[in-house]
């Protein structure tokens, strides 16, 4: 498994242990900044935007879901992101993580990826995030422009764009 801070690998065997069949998780949010990027950020939930089989999320949110009797033990749980914008083929640069389960496979965004997901809400979070991402990591802004223009479908695409253009590119290293 790898290295995860507790409680993640207890919480992430029960949650294999309960499991009727393969779940695959398509994971963003702070676990993959904390757990993938080494981004020090505290976080109680473990995001996802796809299931596979999606007909096993009502069987997750059972088992692992914020009112289950895991989250209870563990303190943490799994959530559907309702709402997310992110590039059209996210999935083709999934990473698998390491973890060593039988039926539980977490699969998470890459940097760039990640970043993009951020964009449409924007927090201060969020663009606290998209700063330790891009430095720690020396990503490069044409990169991840490149990735917006031509794999975001996003409203209000202009000023997506400023945020990127104006505030975001100061994050990122020459």
């Amino acid at each position: 498994m790898c290295n995860l801070p507790r409680p993640w690998p207890a919480f992430l065997a029960d949650v294999d242990q309960s499991l009727s069949e393969p779940v695959e998780l398509h994971c963003v949010g702070g676990f993959v900044l904390t757990a993938v990027y080494g981004i020090p950020r505290s976080t109680a939930d473990i995001d996802y935007i796809a299931v596979v089989p999606q007909q096993a999320i009502e069987d997750l949110e059972r088992i692992a879901g914020r009112d289950s009797a895991l989250a209870k033990k563990h303190k943490v749980w799994v959530q559907l992101v309702g709402v997310a914008d992110y590039p059209e083929n996210y999935d083709s640069r999934l990473t698998t993580l390491p973890l060593g389960l039988k039926k539980l496979t977490l699969r998470t965004f890459d940097p760039y990826d990640l970043i993009l997901s951020k964009l449409t809400r924007n927090s201060d979070k969020d663009m606290e995030d998209v700063r330790a991402l891009a430095q720690k990591l020396n990503l490069k802004f044409d990169v991840l422009m490149k990735r917006f223009q031509t794999e975001m479908t996003v409203p209000n695409r202009a000023r997506h764009e400023q945020t990127l253009n104006v505030v975001w590119k100061d994050y990122f290293n020459p």
